[in-house]
C-alpha cells in the first residue's frame, strides 16, 4: 500500500493567518490519521516579496500548534539547480520554447482580446509548429520560457472536495515556466517538487483550482502521475470577505500571544470546513482518529472570534490545574511576575471564568502584585461604615496559624464577623473581594482568601 505523503507549501510573502493555517491543518491531519508523512515546503521564488520574517511566523505558528513536519522545511530557492535540470529535460522533449513577446505587447494583446469580448490569453505567437514561420528574434531581448500546452483534449480529475472537474485544454494558454533571468515560476516548481517529494495528496485552498490543470499537464509531460487533489473552500472573515492580511486578518502567532490554547485552535480550525457529526468540542487525538477527506465541506466557512473564544474556554476547563499553571506561567514571566507553588490552585479557582490564558493570568496577578481598585468599585462597595467590620475581619484572620490558614477556618472567621456586625454575607464579601482583587465578582470568598498569602490579605484589609 502506498504511503500517504502530504505537504503544506506556503509562500513567505506575508504573515500566515488562520485561513492559511487551516490549509496546513488538513494535510497534516490526513498524514497523521493515515500514518503518512507530512512535508513543509517554503515556496520562496518570489524574491521581491518573500521575507525571512514571514518564514519565521510560519515556523513559529506551526510549532505552537504542534503541526511539526516529518520532512522539511525545504526551500525552493535552494533547489534552483534541480529545476533548471528538469527544464533542460523538457526542452529536449520539445515541451518548452522561448517566447520573445514583451510585457507591453502582451498587455496590448490582452486589451484587444478584452475589447473583442474574448478571454485574455497568450496567442502562441512564438510557439513553434510544423511549417510555421516565427517572427525574427528581437535584439537584446531575453526570452521567457513557455510550456507547450496540449491544444486539444480535456484535463480531468476527481477532486476530493469539489467532485469531478473537467477543463478543456482550449481554455489554457502556454504557461510561462521560466522568467527572462532563468528563474523558474511557481506552477513549474510545484510540479517538480511534488514529483521529487513523492506527494500523493495535495490538499490546498480552492484559489489554486485554476493552476491544477496546468500542473497536471506538466506532470504528464514529465511522465509522472498527478497526486490526488482536494481543494478547500475559502475561509471568510467576520464580514464575509475572503480572509487576508489586507482585510484585517491577524498572524496566527498573535492568537498564541493573546492566550489561546493550541489544542483549542486546532479544534476550532478543524471545524472551518470539516465535521464529525455534531461534535463541536474534541481533543487533538479525537480529531486525528476521526479525520478523513470524505467529510470536508464544500461551502466557504466564516471565522467567528466569539465562537473561537467559546471553544478556547471549553478547552481551558478540561485542563488540570498543573497543566494550566504551565501555560499561565509563560504570561506571568512576560510581565515579570514571579509565581510560586500556589499557582495551580489559582488557575483551578478561576479557570471557569476565563476564555483565554491572558484573562486567567490577569486574575492570577492579583495574588502577587498590587491591585488597582477602580473608582466605581470603591464608590459602590467601600466606605467608612465598613471600616470596623473589615478591621475585625483582619484581626481575626491574623490570629490564624499557618496550619489554620485553610478554607474551613477562614469560613468560620467570616461567620463570626457576620454575627458580630449583623451584616449579611454579600455586605461583607463584596468589599473584601474588591480590596483583594479589585472587583466584587470572584469565586467563593473563603476559597479565595485561602489561596492568598496571609500577610497580603491583612494588609489589603487594613487599606480600606
Amino acid at each position: 500500500m502506498t504511503t500517504v505523503r502530504t505537504r503544506f507549501a506556503p509562500s513567505p510573502t506575508g504573515f500566515i493567518h488562520l485561513g492559511n493555517i487551516r490549509s496546513a491543518l488538513y494535510p497534516w491531519a490526513f498524514a497523521r490519521a493515515t500514518n503518512g508523512v507530512f512535508i513543509l515546503r517554503i515556496e520562496d521564488t518570489d524574491l521581491d516579496r518573500s521575507t525571512q520574517a514571514s518564514v519565521d511566523v510560519i515556523l513559529e505558528g506551526m510549532k505552537w500548534l504542534g503541526m511539526d513536519p516529518d520532512e522539511g522545511p525545504f526551500y525552493q530557492m535552494q533547489r534552483i539547480d534541480r529545476y533548471r535540470a528538469v527544464l533542460e529535460n523538457l526542452k529536449a522533449l520539445g515541451y518548452v520554447y522561448p517566447c520573445y513577446m514583451s510585457v507591453q505587447e502582451l498587455d496590448a494583446l490582452r486589451e484587444a482580446q478584452t475589447k473583442a469580448k474574448q478571454k485574455p490569453r497568450y496567442d502562441g505567437t512564438w510557439r513553434p509548429e510544423p511549417g510555421k514561420v516565427l517572427p525574427p528574434i528581437p535584439e537584446g531581448v531575453r526570452p521567457v520560457l513557455r510550456f507547450k500546452n496540449p491544444l486539444d483534449g480535456v484535463v480531468s480529475w476527481e477532486d476530493k472536495v469539489k467532485g469531478q472537474i473537467d477543463i478543456s485544454n482550449h481554455e489554457l494558454d502556454d504557461l510561462v515556466i521560466a522568467r527572462p533571468d532563468g528563474t523558474p515560476t511557481y506552477n513549474f516548481c510545484v510540479v517538480v517538487d511534488d514529483i521529487d517529494m513523492q506527494i500523493t495528496h495535495v490538499i490546498r485552498g480552492d484559489d489554486h483550482v485554476n493552476n491544477t490543470p496546468r500542473q497536471i499537464n506538466i506532470f504528464k509531460a514529465l511522465g509522472a502521475k498527478p497526486p490526488v487533489y482536494a481543494h478547500l473552500p475559502t475561509v471568510l472573515n467576520e464580514v464575509g470577505e475572503k480572509m487576508s492580511k489586507r482585510k484585517g486578518a491577524k498572524a496566527v502567532t498573535e492568537y498564541r500571544d493573546e492566550g489561546y490554547l493550541p489544542d483549542a485552535m486546532v479544534n476550532y480550525l478543524a471545524r472551518l470546513g470539516w465535521s464529525h457529526g455534531d461534535d463541536e468540542i474534541f481533543s487533538r487525538a479525537q480529531f486525528l482518529s476521526w479525520f478523513n477527506l470524505d467529510h470536508l465541506g464544500r461551502s466557504a466557512a466564516q471565522f467567528d472570534e466569539a465562537k473561537l473564544k467559546w471553544v478556547n474556554a471549553q478547552h481551558l476547563k478540561t485542563l488540570s490545574e498543573g497543566e494550566l499553571a504551565k501555560h499561565v506561567s509563560v504570561f506571568l514571566e512576560k510581565d515579570k511576575v514571579a509565581s510560586d507553588e500556589r499557582l495551580p490552585l489559582m488557575c483551578g479557582l478561576f479557570k471557569d471564568r476565563c476564555d483565554t490564558l491572558v484573562s486567567l493570568a490577569k486574575w492570577v496577578k492579583c495574588f502577587y502584585a498590587e491591585v488597582e481598585i477602580p473608582k466605581e468599585e470603591r464608590d459602590k462597595h467601600l466606605g467608612a461604615h465598613l471600616s470596623a467590620a473589615l478591621e475585625s475581619l483582619g484581626d481575626k484572620l491574623a490570629k490564624l496559624s499557618t496550619d489554620e490558614w485553610q478554607k474551613e477556618s477562614i469560613a468560620a472567621v467570616l461567620k463570626t464577623v457576620l454575627a458580630e456586625t449583623g451584616l449579611k454575607m454579600p455586605q461583607l464579601a463584596m468589599p473584601v473581594r474588591v480590596l483583594l482583587m479589585g472587583t466584587a465578582q470572584t469565586p467563593s470568598l473563603d476559597a479565595l482568601i485561602a489561596i492568598f498569602d496571609q500577610k497580603t490579605v491583612i494588609d489589603r484589609l487594613k487599606n480600606n
